[in-house]
């Protein structure tokens, strides 16, 4: 058994993306000073057309890698003065909110400069599961779902952001773009859905981008769920615009400024050189090393999601994260009440399956990854093993395997590719994809 060979074909692959307004990379594939970064997240800021206005800054959470700090101080710089009113909304998806003092650790700041220095700018966490936080902005009818998911999918599906987003005149996105399991890349306008969005329109893409599975998607410019994402946000009646980064790890490489379609598909195209390493042929067992900033396999699960297309038929995966332990501080209750499991796990058991929301239901199958379930049997094509604070008869209960941390010496497997053995170190970012599917290979 195999894994599948073909990319997500493009949704539209003869389409013009619209033209950044500012963009800045740095010579030479290198990483652009601190002071760089600032300077020119500030100049390209300065293009908002903010005057009077009320302006929305929607930012990542911590689970992201970005320069968070000089990006915040070089946003509220270029529109203070300018904008009758500057806010920040945290885009945490399903995420649990941020504490005060984590924000202010996000930002660079105080919570001492929060209230003084930055005391006109307001900071507020996405509560996608708090109805008052939420206003409609329509339907998608079922022809539209249809049409825009190839028939996958054909229920309407109402699609709900977070008011504040509708309080304020003018949008802007700041944030990453990394190969994403769900939508292909990340950033754009996907920090409006699923960032700040309710549920509805949350489940129905990312079990999309199940059906199609995390293989096919990853990496992948355009796709079924990005053509999804751009719809509902199309819906949005504000004018938008989007500072896309380039990063990886610490280092900031480049930055785009302009619409969110537009930036996006910049930073997409640059992620594409930056964020996927090519292995010559597949490898037997994976050791990914998840970076603090995952508290939970929710976003742990990341670390399988970048290596899946480069383990061998029959291979592991070890998630190593001793200081994990939790499945999921949002989730866990579904999580444990179905475990993880191939797609087909749950595309032919679906009436077993129907209370449970979408976005539950991708996340468990994108983390077993590929395989086939017939006649009651479940084949993954990989072993998928934590060696986590999460104790065994968890893991074994969810459906995955267990080490114990203690008893692994990542520098024993440091060096040993030409033995099958591949060491991942802040594994989650960075994709991983066989030579022979290299674009002309």
């Amino acid at each position: 058994m195999h894994a599948p060979k073909k990319r997500s074909p493009n949704w539209d692959s003869g389409c013009t993306m619209p033209e950044t307004e500012y963009q800045y990379i740095e010579p030479g594939a290198t990483a652009m000073p601190p002071a760089s970064v600032s300077a020119h997240a500030e100049e390209a800021l300065r293009l908002l057309p903010c005057d009077g206005k009320r302006v929305l800054f929607i930012i990542p959470d911590s689970t992201r890698s970005m320069p968070m700090p000089a990006v915040f101080r070089a946003a509220v710089k270029a529109v203070r003065g300018r904008a009758s009113q500057i806010s920040v909304l945290i885009a945490l998806g399903t995420h649990p909110p941020m504490p005060r003092e984590a924000i202010a650790r996000h930002l660079g700041a105080t919570t001492k400069e929060l209230d003084t220095d930055f005391a006109d700018v307001a900071i507020h966490n996405h509560a996608w599961d708090d109805p008052a936080q939420l206003a409609s902005l329509g339907t998608l009818d079922a022809a539209r779902v249809s049409e825009l998911t190839e028939g996958r999918m054909g229920d309407p599906v109402e699609v709900k952001i977070n008011r504040r987003v509708l309080e304020h005149d003018l949008l802007c996105i700041c944030g990453p773009v990394f190969p994403h399991e769900v939508v292909g890349f990340s950033g754009g306008n996907k920090y409006f859905f699923p960032g700040v969005s309710g549920p509805e329109i949350l489940n129905l893409f990312h079990w999309l981008g199940a059906l199609i599975t995390n293989y096919a998607i990853i990496g992948t410019k355009h796709t079924r769920v990005r053509a999804v994402v751009d719809a509902a946000a199309a819906m949005i009646p504000l004018e938008k615009r989007c500072l896309a980064l380039t990063v990886k790890g610490p280092e900031t490489r480049a930055l785009f400024y302009g619409t969110p379609e537009a930036a996006w598909s910049a930073a997409a195209d640059l992620s594409a050189e930056t964020h996927i390493v090519y292995k010559p042929r597949p490898l037997q067992s994976v050791l990914a090393i998840a970076p603090a900033m995952y508290e939970d396999i929710w976003v742990a699960g990341k670390c399988m999601y970048k290596t899946e297309p480069v383990i061998a038929d029959g291979g592991e995966l070890i998630i190593y994260a001793p200081h994990v332990k939790e499945v999921s501080v949002t989730h866990g209750d579904l999580i444990r009440r179905i475990g993880y499991h191939v797609r087909d796990y749950f595309v032919k058991q679906a009436e077993r399956f129907g209370d449970i929301p979408g976005g539950i239901l991708a996340h468990s199958t994108h983390v077993r990854g590929a395989g086939e379930y017939d006649n009651g049997v479940e084949k993954p094509r990989v072993q998928v093993t934590l060696a986590t604070g999460i104790d065994e008869a968890t893991c074994r209960a969810i459906n995955l395997g267990y080490r114990d941390p203690a008893t692994i010496d990542i520098e024993a497997w440091r060096g040993r590719e030409d033995e099958g053995l591949l060491l991942v170190e802040k594994a989650g970012e960075i994709l991983y994809r066989l030579e022979s599917e290299r674009a002309g290979a």
